[in-house]
Formats: C-alpha cells, structure tokens, sequence
C-alpha cells in the first residue's frame, strides 16, 4: 500500500529529509501491508470486545478499623478542634 510521507509528515508538523522521506514511506508501507492481512481473518464468531484481557479490580477491599490512639494521631495536626483537624478556610 502506497502512502503519502509528505502528507503526513505535514499533519505532524514534522520536517524530513528526501532520504528520510524515502525511508519512511517503505516502512510505513510495510506496516500497512502487514495489517492488511488482518482481513483475511475470519472474525464471524469473534464477540467484539473492548479490551484484549478481562479487566479486573486492583484496590484492596475497604475495612473499617477502629482508631484507638487519637492522641497519636492529632499529635501531626497543625490545629485541633473537638478531636479532628482544624484547616484554614478556603470559602468566603
């Protein structure tokens, strides 16, 4: 398949040279002819899908643990009211 590298390399903003113009165009050629083989495949029985591999959940599971040493913990606040962090206002 012929393609156009002066086109894209326009769309891309890209300045080539003619070598590197003659390059590109037998590669991306060859790119485009090796993907072309993808529709010799038959894909009649295929489900279309939308990622190669099932996705799946990478968090952990949220537990709730009971917090015993508020002391510890309000130690690294700046400011305290009432056992929680006290933060400067951002709201007028």
């Amino acid at each position: 398949m012929k393609i156009d590298v002066d086109h894209v390399a326009k769309l891309a903003r890209l300045g080539l040279s003619e070598e590197e113009k003659t390059l590109f165009e037998k590669q991306l050629s060859a790119i485009l002819d090796y993907a072309d083989n993808l529709k010799k495949l038959d894909t009649e029985r295929v489900p279309p899908t939308s990622h190669a591999i099932a996705l799946k959940n990478v968090y952990r599971e949220d537990k709730v643990i009971p917090c015993s040493d508020i002391e510890a913990i309000m130690a690294n606040a700046p400011e305290e009211a009432n056992h929680m962090f006290r933060v400067p206002r951002i709201i007028e």
